[in-house]
């Protein structure tokens, strides 16, 4: 069937050379940045023109699985180009929101023209996998261990990559050759056919090297979602969300309170009488881990202690005395320290 005959004819092929023309003048841009408006909206135009082509395709079912390339008119050999062209406009979008959403519509525009080519046998190539495929390979929920690097693999797609650098150049050699009689009107059948035929499979080789890429960047994209999920998962309660207690020094009583409120200004004493007191205002039970309700602080010795409970305390007045003079020490040490440079002093071994 020729997409040319009847009305719709020349409104699909209007379509196809608006989207192609487009796609040209975007590949041949000067534009600073490929996220200026201007550019944008030529992505837009020709991407709803190539839109309008390709629903006009498939209700005129130009192309079939069961018929061979042969069957195919001259004319529609071209209409084959349209999901390669929508793979390649939809890569030129910009809007980083949307990145992984675009790669993933481009891929299978591009797979979709791969999947026509090697059903009429236009050139000889392996199909990528599937997206789905990928996405089973690539889910977090099932890792997998680092593969070894396959040197034969590697070797391969080498291979190939060159090999299909080579097809290139010959293809855009042999392209050069045809395009002017073709544009010109003067090429016959036979010409425009091979200039068809050149062209598709030229794409061919685009698509494939632009799927390789974009598997690329999904893999990149797909582990940080991953990772932005795993971090955002569930967590304890919030720092808001729990008691705040601020920050204290714990002593025994009142001097000690004085000596260590001396040295800490920004940070409040508290004697133990004095959180016992703040705990039983708060309402807290005192028998949470911290002895019998209304017993006296163990700095303290109850009224009518024995001798060996007075020289206990005796001798934890005396370390407390201790304590304050080897802190006073410190103290007049760190003083002296940041006044005196290091080796301030020394005069030995000096000539």
């Amino acid at each position: 069937m020729m997409a040319e005959a009847g009305a719709d004819g020349p409104r699909l092929a209007e379509l196809l050379a608006l989207g192609r023309r487009l796609w040209d003048e975007l590949e041949a841009s000067t534009e600073p940045s490929s996220g200026a408006v201007a550019v944008q909206e030529k992505v837009r135009q020709g991407l709803d023109a190539l839109q309008q082509a390709a629903a006009m395709v498939a209700q005129l079912e130009l192309f079939s699985e069961n018929e061979e390339l042969e069957e195919i008119a001259s004319a529609d050999l071209k209409f084959m180009l349209l999901p390669a062209l929508q793979g390649a406009l939809t890569l030129k979008q910009v809007d980083l929101s949307r990145r992984r959403e675009h790669l993933e519509s481009a891929r299978e525009h591009f797979l979709h023209f791969l999947k026509l080519c090697k059903n009429y046998g236009l050139g000889s190539f392996q199909l990528p996998s599937s997206t789905s495929d990928e996405k089973e390979a690539g889910s977090p929920s099932a890792p997998q261990e680092p593969a070894q690097p396959n040197l034969v693999a590697m070797a391969m797609s080498r291979t190939a990559k060159i090999e299909r650098y080579k097809q290139k150049k010959e293809l855009e050699n042999k392209l050069a050759s045809i395009s002017s009689s073709v544009e010109s009107g003067t090429a016959d059948e036979d010409q425009i056919r091979e200039f068809y035929i050149l062209q598709i499979q030229k794409w061919i080789g685009t698509s494939l090297e632009e799927i390789e890429s974009i598997d690329q960047e999904l893999v990149i994209l797909r582990s940080r979602d991953a990772a932005r999920q795993g971090s955002a998962g569930p967590r304890g309660p919030s720092r808001s969300a729990r008691a705040l207690m601020k920050p204290f020094i714990l002593t025994r009583d009142a001097a000690q309170a004085r000596v260590f409120g001396a040295g800490y200004p920004g940070l409040p004493t508290m004697t133990v009488d004095d959180w016992y007191e703040q705990r039983r205002r708060q309402g807290i039970d005192s028998q949470q881990g911290f002895g019998e309700p209304g017993s006296p602080p163990c700095s303290s010795p109850p009224v009518g202690a024995s001798d060996e409970e007075l020289q206990k305390q005796q001798k934890e007045t005396e370390e407390e005395k201790d304590d304050e003079e080897a802190l006073r020490k410190a103290r007049d040490w760190d003083d002296w320290k940041d006044t005196h440079p290091r080796g301030y002093g020394n005069r030995h071994n000096m000539g």
